[in-house]
């Protein structure tokens, strides 16, 4: 079995001179940073005292999913000879806090409004969504449920 490895570096620059010495006292601001790529500006969800004009893990945990998710319906339908002229995907995802403090996602459900080149292909083109969330590289590591609502046009 192959496997694949990746790295990420994760930079704090939210010290604002005190530290972490209270839990006001600093900002939720990061960078991650993968080597050859740009930055991503980072905090925390503005819920948990983030600062709104950056992403946060949780965003980007959703849209990791919508993205794997695209690209292995992309890849099965060229297999399957389902042409894609245009792909959105509005996903959204629940996270729900517990009585200690912590969090889990309950749900994930994306949205894709998929373009094909011809009406011939409207029913495969949804079809394949299931098969794409069987191969979903990220999908298959979540331990809660992940729903599709496709709509294709043509």
């Amino acid at each position: 079995m192959r496997q694949h490895h990746y790295k990420t570096t994760i930079e704090w620059t939210g010290n604002t001179g005190r530290g972490t010495a209270d839990y006001r006292a600093y900002e939720r601001s990061h960078i991650a940073k993968i080597e050859g790529k740009p930055g991503i500006d980072l905090s925390s969800d503005p819920a948990f005292r983030g600062d709104r004009t950056r992403h946060n893990p949780e965003e980007l945990f959703v849209a990791s999913i919508a993205s794997c998710h695209m690209l292995w319906y992309l890849h099965l339908c060229t297999e399957a000879g389902v042409v894609v002229l245009e792909y959105q995907d509005r996903a959204s995802g629940t996270m729900e806090e517990t009585d200690n403090g912590s969090g889990r996602f309950t749900e994930i459900i994306l949205y894709p409004v998929v373009k094909v080149s011809d009406e011939s292909m409207l029913q495969k083109a949804n079809e394949l969504h299931h098969k794409a969330h069987e191969y979903c590289f990220i999908a298959n590591s979540c331990n809660f449920p992940i729903r599709h609502e496709p709509v294709s046009t043509i």
